[in-house]
């Protein structure tokens, strides 16, 4: 059968778009699937911390947002409920930045134009057949539901919550983490460029709380962070709209498979189709970004008789990304389980775990490279 692309990739998303510029750069012709766009949604409040591989990876893409839509951050400050503190810098460990928050709908505006000029990609609304079939529709993805791969998924006892504040001073790129001895995470991001006074709010507090919280005013909520933050920013105001959501640890059994019924078709999973994780680390759109990264590569690098549907090749991605996934999964739950633990003694365990920490030398630096992808 002869195919009109080479991949069909379902889902229009960050990781779905990158990959498709990636494949198309590559000489590859690409099917994407993005649905007709439906009402106006609410103000996107997301803010996404950057590797410095990622970084890379939509710079040569000609994709990076650049200016105040990506805040470099200098440093990192976190901190637990009794004095335990861990510092990182970006001079310490050599780099222009430890990572860059950087403001969600301007890179969907970027991606979106790279991909409406890219002549080897087609946009269309409905899948096609192809020899591969990339699933980037997220956690919730249909596709994955349809070739019956099992999503095994644990609900944490946490939900998350999403907002922007104005602050009275300026977070000065210093992304700042407290760590609560109720079990929650609250993360201050730095936006609006390295003079800005604005920060991504992302707060993962209990579940049943969720709902009292979500109904709170915005003085309520601007108090309450306020009082968590410890005035590291001075008064705060809460800029407008708020998402929350449930926060899970999830991931596909198999990531790789040959199109049931449909001969010389394949498939593989990408970003939450494949995979989810708590937020703490922030690396959740970088593993996804990775996984896009090592398929182009994959593919690009294959022998010249092998076609892109070919099992054998598909495994090589599984097997790299599966295991990336695992350290990034076991590092993120294990600090999730660390903090939300409430024996007594677990509180001066951790912050005494975290002092002893932020003085172990090539152990940190180690531990900021792995989470830099350098």
């Amino acid at each position: 059968m002869a195919f009109e692309h080479d991949l069909c990739i379902r889902g229009a998303g960050i990781v779905g778009r990158t990959l498709a510029l990636l494949a198309a750069r590559d000489r590859l012709r690409v099917a994407l699937v993005a649905p007709p766009a439906g009402p106006p949604a609410a103000a996107d409040v997301r803010a996404y911390a950057i590797s410095p591989a990622v970084q890379a990876l939509l710079q040569s893409l000609r994709c990076w947002p650049g200016g105040v839509a990506a805040t470099p951050v200098l440093a990192m400050q976190v901190q637990a409920d009794q004095q335990g503190a861990v510092h990182f810098s970006a001079q310490q460990q050599g780099v222009a930045a430890l990572n860059w928050i950087v403001d969600v709908p301007r890179l969907e505006q970027l991606l979106a134009e790279a991909v409406r000029y890219q002549s080897a990609i087609d946009v269309i609304d409905a899948p096609v057949a192809a020899p591969l079939t990339v699933v980037c529709e997220g956690r919730a993805s249909a596709t994955r539901a349809e070739l019956g791969i099992e999503y095994d998924s644990v609900r944490y006892p946490q939900h998350a919550l999403a907002t922007r504040l104005d602050c009275e001073r300026p977070h000065e790129q210093v992304a700042r983490q407290w760590f609560t001895s109720e079990g929650d995470v609250l993360a201050f991001l730095p936006l609006g460029g390295p003079g800005g006074r604005e920060v991504a709010v992302v707060w993962s507090l209990a579940s049943e709380r969720a709902a009292q919280v979500a109904a709170w005013d915005d003085a309520t909520l601007a108090a309450h962070l306020h009082d968590m933050s410890g005035d590291a920013l001075g008064a705060l105001q809460v800029q407008g709209a708020r998402a929350s959501w449930p926060l899970v640890l999830a991931h596909a059994r198999r990531w790789v498979g040959a199109m049931p019924g449909r001969v010389g078709e394949s498939f593989a999973l990408a970003g939450d189709a494949a995979h989810a994780m708590h937020p703490l680390a922030g690396q959740g759109l970088n593993v996804g970004l990775g996984d896009a990264a090592e398929l182009a590569r994959v593919l690009a690098a294959r022998e010249r008789w092998r076609p892109v549907s070919d099992l054998r090749l598909l495994r090589r991605y599984e097997r790299a990304r599966q295991g990336h996934w695992l350290r990034m999964r076991w590092a993120t739950d294990g600090l999730q389980l660390l903090f939300g633990h409430p024996a007594p003694l677990a509180g001066p365990l951790r912050n005494w775990g975290m002092t002893l920490f932020d003085h172990s030398g090539p152990l940190k630096a180690r531990v900021a490279r792995l989470a830099m992808n350098v």
